[in-house]
């Protein structure tokens, strides 16, 4: 099977509903910022059983597809966990190829981003399964063109799931912190540029990793049609940042390893492949008092 896009257009996938071969994940999240500072998640279960797009089925990203045990949740889990739970989605076989696309990044926000859809993308292709895309827009721009929604539950045959990890897609701590000062690897924040600058406390310490750039997650799409901007305007940013230099590695972070995840995506789509996600992101970085934070007067 030929590999599909990245990145899907509502289009595309409405001509493609009735492939056999086809998987929808719908991987809607919900967070919303608290007046405490940091977010409230929640699954998005609920949401799916009111109206998703025809043949999807709901990815669990919070409750099936994060470590159960870990410190901090929606942190990646064992292989074995993930692969258990995905292929009963139906995902891993080779002649088989995903779409997923969730219903926006934050609640009572405009941003637009595909980021949930994106986490799970990623977590996918970590373990091994290359044919996966993300639908441009999500479910919000596909309502506002007036394609189908049904509230009618989809289940595909379980899966064999199939591949390798690929390691170098994700980065711990411990690799974040021997890039600092590598001139050969640029570290991108995914925030918006108030938590970057450390004017907005979100985590346990407010600021940046050192020498980190800031390329907001949510600058890449148009916040009223929901569609991404063109190549030339995606590239900018990164382009500032010197990200799409293919002599050079890149780390994207964010709160909890979900944004980070759209920027790395973006940054696929531009030409560079050389990208890694730092699953704990701020939340276990800042719960570190041994390591560094700069702030931005």
């Amino acid at each position: 099977m030929n590999k599909i896009p990245l990145i899907v257009s509502t289009d595309w996938l409405y001509e493609r509903l009735d492939d056999p071969n086809i998987r929808i994940l719908d991987a809607t999240t919900f967070l919303r910022h608290s007046e405490t500072g940091y977010y409230d998640v929640w699954s998005g279960k609920v949401a799916y059983d009111e109206a998703h797009i025809p043949g999807a089925v709901f990815a669990d990203i919070l409750n099936d597809l994060s470590d159960p045990e870990a410190k901090y949740s929606l942190t990646v889990p064992s292989r074995e966990y993930f692969t258990h739970n995905i292929s009963k989605l139906g995902i891993g076989d080779p002649d088989t190829y995903a779409v997923v696309y969730d219903r926006g990044a934050e609640v009572g926000n405009s941003i637009a981003s595909s980021d949930w859809a994106s986490r799970l993308a990623w977590q996918i292709r970590y373990e091994g399964f290359e044919n996966v895309a993300i639908l441009e827009g999500g479910l919000p721009k596909w309502q506002s063109e007036n394609k189908p929604v049904t509230n009618e539950v989809n289940t595909y045959p379980q899966a064999e799931f199939t591949g390798e990890r690929d390691g170098p897609l994700f980065s711990t701590k411990e690799d974040v912190k021997q890039a600092i000062g590598d001139d050969n690897i640029v570290i991108i924040n995914s925030l918006d540029p108030e938590t970057y600058k450390g004017s907005k406390k979100t985590y346990a310490r407010a600021g940046h990793i050192p020498g980190s750039v800031n390329v907001f997650f949510g600058s890449h799409s148009d916040p009223e049609t929901k569609a991404l901007f063109d190549d030339e305007e995606l590239r900018k940013n990164f382009e500032k940042a010197g990200a799409l230099d293919p002599d050079k590695k890149v780390i994207t972070y964010c709160g909890s390893g979900i944004a980070a995840t759209w920027n790395g995506t973006i940054l696929n789509k531009l030409g560079q492949n050389n990208v890694s996600v730092y699953d704990g992101s701020l939340t276990e970085w800042t719960n570190d008092p041994t390591l560094p934070l700069e702030k931005e007067e």
